[in-house]
């Protein structure tokens, strides 16, 4: 396992970017229109933020909903996102220099999400970041969103690297939740819930507010031995 190349996977919305309150107050807007009226954007973060938009329509709006009709209603809250947030989109302090010092480490890239993919490039364009990455997957590619591990799972397949060779970098509970059930560590990330709400989860190694001041050689420390408890964190 020593041997198996290191990989970090990073969930987009919320860690490479902190849009995922814009991505609640869309869902918010969308569901007032469908009958909807009160939902607290901050209820989404904490029940539903990283699910695939046919889940979020399930939990909140209509169990039943077709996948056809739940392919609309989010192609509309999509289309509604990249208008209103365009010009809000940055990436997140310090990643920039973390994905360099990554990548000069030798640690392979990756992207699972539950966006899809006029979102992915819309992001991921907007950051200048598309070559950073040697896999991104979407939920257009995965038959199970998140707290599934399909998304990670795969990210980590076309990587070629084991699940135990990968770090999660997640600010949503059901991806925190689905990386553990893909057998990996996973750094949590504090835009979208508190530092508390992740101290149920065995497989998070540290929480950062931030990439600035992050180093990869610290979280590998963790894993390669993880008798190592000494980290630096950013907060």
């Amino acid at each position: 396992m020593s041997d198996s190349p290191k990989a970090f996977i990073f969930d987009m919305d919320g860690v490479l970017t902190d849009n995922m309150r814009m991505h609640a107050q869309s869902w918010v807007d969308l569901f007032a229109d469908y009958g909807l009226q009160g939902l607290d954007p901050e209820r989404y973060l904490v029940e539903t933020a990283g699910m695939k938009g046919l889940d979020v329509l399930r939990y909140f709006l209509d169990p039943s909903i077709s996948t056809s009709e739940a392919e609309r209603l989010t192609e509309l809250k999509d289309i509604l996102y990249r208008v209103m947030n365009r010009e809000a989109i940055r990436p997140m302090p310090g990643l920039e220099g973390f994905l360099s010092s990554a990548a000069d480490a030798g640690i392979l890239l990756g992207v699972g999400t539950g966006a899809g993919p006029k979102n992915i490039a819309y992001v991921l364009g907007l950051l200048g970041i598309e070559s950073r990455f040697s896999a991104v997957v979407g939920a257009h590619q995965v038959s199970h969103g998140k707290p599934h591990p399909e998304t990670f799972l795969r990210a980590a397949e076309q990587l070629g690297a084991n699940p135990a060779s990968c770090i999660v970098f997640e600010d949503a509970l059901p991806g925190v939740e689905a990386a553990a059930a893909a057998g990996m560590r996973c750094v949590a990330v504090t835009t979208t819930n508190a530092p508390e709400a992740f101290t149920g989860f065995d497989n998070v190694i540290t929480t950062i507010d931030h990439f600035s001041g992050l180093r990869p050689e610290t979280l590998h420390a963790l894993l390669w031995p993880r008798a190592n408890n000494d980290i630096e964190v950013n907060r």
